[in-house]
């Protein structure tokens, strides 16, 4: 046998052995994409913490629209408040029928957490006792401090500037905010922890 012959065996043995081993790898791959694609979702809980199933809370900005069951809401505005390396947002919302402006606050504490607030023009009240009675609701103390922020979207507020904040919480988890911006008048609010997978936000990117 001539070497020609054997060298043209050779390569055929060794293409023959190329396809063989391209086809088994192919055929492989095509197994296990058709069992993950089988196989059952494990059941997690859409309210948990870590079930951002309508989007990422963190990553809320101006121009994306909020949708709370049946009501949808465009953030028109963003504060990023930070005080002593912590940092907190407060997204300003409202509805094209109503004057009244929604926010909602979103921070990690340590986990991700998201309170929905309404403003309360009507309360012409200052945070200057330990416990207020709002509506029969009896709310304590329990943080104030003063931050910086820094303003993105429409917020009727500067670029930049200093906000002091006093902070209540009742019994029953509904809570009492006030903010002044910039040394100006005590601002007052009225809100309650809500969870992360109870609504959807549609990115305006």
């Amino acid at each position: 046998m001539s070497s020609n012959v054997i060298i043209m065996i050779v390569v055929f043995v060794v293409v023959a052995l190329v396809t063989i081993l391209i086809v088994r790898g192919r055929a492989a791959k095509a197994k296990r994409e058709r069992e993950a694609q089988a196989a059952p979702a494990t059941p997690r809980d859409p309210f948990a913490a870590d079930q951002n199933t309508g989007g990422d809370p963190a990553q809320i900005k101006a121009g994306d629209l909020l949708e709370f069951g049946n009501e949808k809401f465009f953030v028109r505005g963003t504060l990023r408040i930070s005080e002593g390396g912590y940092d907190w947002a407060e997204h300003f919302f409202q509805s094209d029928d109503s004057a009244t402006r929604l926010w909602l606050t979103v921070e990690h504490d340590p986990d991700l957490q998201v309170s929905r607030w309404r403003d309360r023009p009507d309360l012409d009240i200052e945070p200057t006792s330990k416990s207020i009675t709002i509506d029969g609701t009896d709310y304590e103390i329990v943080e104030h401090g003063t931050a910086s922020y820094r303003s993105e979207g429409t917020t009727g507020l500067n670029e930049k500037g200093g906000l002091d904040y006093v902070d209540y919480e009742a019994p029953n988890g509904k809570m009492l905010a006030f903010e002044r911006f910039d040394h100006g008048r005590w601002e007052v609010s009225t809100g309650e922890s809500i969870p992360v997978g109870s609504f959807t936000i549609y990115s305006s990117s």
